[in-house]
């Protein structure tokens, strides 16, 4: 497997040929390398070792690296596929590639679903739920009662949980998109189609990219789907 950094630069471990991910994901070649670019510049942001650690990717999203946030935490944890605490140039573009426009709806409706799934049992328990509305509503500026956040992870829960079980497996989460369609909607990221501009202005891109869709869109479907 090639590698796709110059002939002058020796090659870091993880770095994966820009045609084999192109051929592995909705991006062409070119977008591929404008991603590694993007790569490159948060990966060397605090050690410069051709790996995103979790400091680095919170430092790209709030330009704070001790700043925590339980959102970003697991986006970081699915983006690190092989699971060893840092994330490579080929698991950073693969992970991207489900915001496509083009990724399958079926990736989509799985990504968020591992979201949720904040103890990765196999299924979003009502405790996980309520953690992940409580700090989505939190980033957001989102300011609700103890009785109204419980009201709405109650009201989740009764329309998610078909097997009344006291959690949502991922045929019931599937089931539950397709009722509420909006919350998907949210996994596909038009300005990806405009990739090569993340060289130009990467940390702002960045954070539009896995961040404010999250806090602003998922959290306000919740609060709307409760209201309805």
């Amino acid at each position: 497997m090639g590698c796709f950094c110059s002939k002058d630069v020796r090659c870091k471990p993880g770095y994966e040929d820009p045609i084999v991910l192109a051929s592995e994901t909705p991006f062409t070649v070119n977008e591929v390398e404008a991603l590694y670019d993007l790569f490159k510049k948060i990966s060397s942001s605090i050690i410069d070792d051709g790996l995103i650690h979790k400091e680095e990717f919170q430092l790209a999203l709030f330009n704070n690296s001790s700043k925590h946030n339980l959102f970003a935490d697991r986006v970081f944890d699915i983006f690190d596929i092989k699971r060893n605490g840092v994330i490579e140039s080929g698991e950073f573009v693969r992970s991207l590639s489900v915001f496509h426009p083009n990724a399958p709806e079926a990736d989509k409706i799985s990504f968020l679903f591992r979201v949720y799934d904040l103890r990765q049992t196999g299924c979003i328990e009502r405790e996980e739920l309520k953690e992940m509305v409580m700090a989505l509503l939190s980033e957001n500026v989102l300011s609700l009662s103890d009785d109204v956040v419980e009201s709405i992870v109650e009201k989740t829960m009764m329309e998610a949980d078909t097997k009344k079980d006291g959690k949502i497996d991922e045929e019931e989460w599937r089931e539950f998109v397709k009722k509420n369609p909006a919350v998907i909607k949210i996994m596909t990221l038009s300005n990806l189609k405009c990739v090569l501009n993340f060289i130009l202005f990467p940390a702002k891109l960045f954070y539009d990219l896995i961040f404010s869709f999250s806090v602003t869109d998922i959290s306000l479907e919740i609060v709307n789907m409760h209201f309805k």
